[in-house]
């Protein structure tokens, strides 16, 4: 398993890190930058937004894709096809439950750029968001969603700072990642009851997760941790191995808290 973190103050140095600037396949955590982009851009979040589930290919040669139900992970939001929801009720089901049709429902409606500047504005250096969920010509073109510990550290680093959008907003964000409903790694390693504002993602040979944990007797910190199988043949117990990892990490950086 090949493993990469970086934990430290928000908007700060690392604390501690290990090959934080290797890229992996972002899965999931790429949600937290539409998450942004969405707030950061001049809209009405509680007008209604169809729900379909058809989208322009990111190659931009008139081809589109469809989500499949089966890989989803959240079904409130295919339970809504042909209706029309605020996207602030599709942000909620993209963050806490990880919905694949809510985040290309949304990153259609803001748009690539506006998520590219949402990775420059956090001073990320390696991550990109160049596709949709599930956009596979694009992916086989090579065109590929890609995060680092270090970037993602500096995302969450950023949103905690109020660096990507007003206090309203900054608050409106955090408090829906510490709504999260997956729980299984990062926030697995801390106590009870302790905020913990982060987003994990998951696919073959892939599980990542980063946030900002706030212990009540500390300064926040962020962490963010990545691992990937990389070439090697994928067990089948890997993303439960994964998910120990991260929580172990967790759970060493809180007992660390007051130094």
């Amino acid at each position: 398993m090949r493993l990469s973190y970086w934990i430290g103050p928000p908007g700060g140095s690392a604390n501690t890190a290990r090959q934080p600037d290797h890229g992996y396949g972002a899965a999931s955590t790429m949600k937290v930058a539409v998450l942004a982009a969405l707030y950061r851009a001049d809209l009405d979040l509680d007008a209604p937004l169809p729900v379909v589930n058809d989208f322009p290919s990111a190659l931009g040669d008139g081809s589109r894709y469809a989500n499949d139900r089966g890989y989803d992970d959240e079904d409130q939001v295919w339970t809504r096809l042909g209706a029309s929801v605020p996207a602030r009720w599709l942000a909620r089901r993209m963050i806490v439950r990880s919905s694949n049709l809510a985040t290309n429902l949304l990153l259609a409606r803001v748009g690539l750029p506006a998520v590219a500047e949402v990775w420059r504005l956090a001073g990320a250096t390696n991550s990109v968001t160049a596709r949709g969920i599930e956009d596979y010509a694009a992916r086989d073109a090579g065109l590929d969603n890609v995060v680092t510990a270090a970037d993602l550290a500096a995302l969450f680093g950023a949103l905690h700072l109020g660096r990507l959008a007003g206090p309203e907003a900054t608050a409106e964000m955090l408090d829906l990642l510490a709504a999260q409903e997956w729980r299984q790694d990062l926030a697995a390693g801390l106590p009870d009851g302790v905020r913990v504002a982060h987003k994990n993602g998951w696919m073959t040979g892939i599980r990542h997760s980063a946030g900002v944990v706030y212990p009540p007797d500390a300064p926040a910190y962020v962490i963010a941790v990545c691992t990937g199988a990389g070439e090697d043949a994928v067990p089948d117990d890997y993303d439960e191995r994964a998910c120990r990892a991260i929580a172990r990490i967790s759970a060493e950086q809180y007992s660390r808290r007051h130094q």
